[in-house]
C-alpha cells in the first residue's frame, strides 16, 4: 500500500514537472512553435491573430507585450549571429544588408526579458528607419557596440545576453504571402572585450 501511493507521487512529480518544464521551454525558446526563421532572425508571424496557436497565446500573456495584429506589422528576434553564436553585450557587431519594404521599421538591442537594454548613457536605445545613412544601394551598415562608430551606430554596453529586436510596421511581409522572398540584414561579429 505504502509502496503505491509513493509511486503514484513520484508519477505526479514527474508529471507536473515534466509538463511545467516544457511548455516553460516552449515559451522561452526563440524557435517555438509557430515561428518561422529567416537567417538568424525569427518571428511569430500569427502571434496578434485569432489564428494564433495557444503557445503564441501564452508567450504574449506570459510577457504582457502588445502583440501586433496581421496588418499592423511583423518583428523578428536575432538571438545569434551569422556564425550561430550568442549575442553578448561586451562584443561588438556590424548589422548589413537590405530590409524589406516597410513604411517604418526600428532597431534595438534588448536584455533577456526583450526590453530594451539599459546602457546608462544618453544615447538613443534604439535605430529607426526614419534617421539611417544609407548606402548607393539602399542598404544599411549598422555598428553595434560599446565605442562610437561612424555612420549608424547603435550604443550596446555592459556584460551577459543580448538580443536584438527588428519590427516593421505597415509592411507586406505581415501576411504570410510576403514571408517567402524576405532577406534580413546579417549579423556579423567585429570583436570582443577581453
Amino acid at each position: 500500500m505504502l509502496k503505491n501511493a509513493f509511486l503514484t507521487l513520484v508519477a505526479l512529480v514527474i508529471a507536473i514537472g515534466g509538463g511545467g518544464g516544457s511548455v516553460w521551454y516552449a515559451l522561452k525558446v526563440q524557435d517555438g512553435v509557430g515561428a518561422i526563421r529567416i537567417g538568424q532572425w525569427t518571428a511569430f508571424p500569427y502571434i496578434g491573430t485569432p489564428a494564433a496557436d495557444p503557445y503564441s497565446k501564452a508567450r504574449v500573456a506570459r510577457e504582457g507585450v502588445l502583440a501586433l495584429g496581421q496588418a499592423e506589422g511583423l518583428s523578428f528576434v536575432a538571438e545569434r549571429d551569422s556564425g550561430g553564436e550568442p549575442l553578448k553585450r561586451e562584443c561588438a557587431y556590424k548589422i548589413e544588408g537590405g530590409f524589406p519594404t516597410a513604411r517604418f521599421w526600428t532597431l534595438y538591442a534588448a536584455d533577456r526579458s526583450l526590453g530594451v537594454v539599459e546602457t546608462g548613457k544618453p544615447r538613443p536605445a534604439a535605430l529607426q528607419s526614419y534617421q539611417v545613412l544609407r548606402e548607393p544601394d539602399n542598404s544599411v551598415i549598422i555598428s553595434v557596440g560599446g565605442r562610437p562608430a561612424p555612420g549608424n551606430w547603435l550604443l550596446s554596453n555592459g556584460a551577459g545576453t543580448m538580443y536584438f529586436v527588428l519590427t516593421f510596421y505597415d509592411t507586406p511581409i505581415a501576411s504570410s504571402t510576403g514571408l517567402s522572398d524576405v532577406t534580413l540584414p546579417q549579423i556579423l561579429k567585429v570583436g570582443c572585450n577581453a
